[in-house]
């Protein structure tokens, strides 16, 4: 497997991780009969901490898909190797802006990740323009 691959696992892992962090921190008050309700996430950080979640889950297709392509489509692999890698770095700093309540600083790097993102899908593309 490519690094790019273990990277498509780690953000998978991110964004199960970021909610299952909170509901093992408040395991006791957890009802695990009805994991979607409401009012174990009404507290700020819970609420953070879902948004995060679910936004991970949004990005997680788009960036799968792009390092699949990207790799099957012929792009120089170390590129997709580092750009991934540098993905998930943006998002695990993307979760923490999050959870941590800096709403600029989040969407810049959710921008970030987004535009490494669309590097990746497009390497193939612009393959041939690249110097190396």
């Amino acid at each position: 497997m490519t690094l790019a691959e273990w990277c498509v696992f780690a953000a998978l892992l991110l964004a199960l991780g970021t909610i299952a962090s909170v509901k093992w921190a408040r395991f006791r008050s957890f009802d695990n009969s009805r994991p979607r309700d409401p009012s174990f996430y009404s507290d700020p950080i819970g609420q953070r901490a879902l948004g995060a979640h679910q936004n991970g889950l949004e990005a997680f297709p788009f960036f799968a898909f792009a390092v699949l392509l990207a790799e099957f489509r012929g792009a120089q692999q170390n590129l997709v190797d580092e750009l991934s890698v540098l993905f998930v770095i943006v998002r695990i700093a993307y979760v923490l802006t999050y959870v941590g309540d800096r709403p600029t600083l989040r969407s810049i790097l959710w921008t970030t990740a987004f535009a490494i993102n669309a590097a990746i899908f497009f390497l193939p593309a612009i393959r041939r323009l690249l110097p190396i």
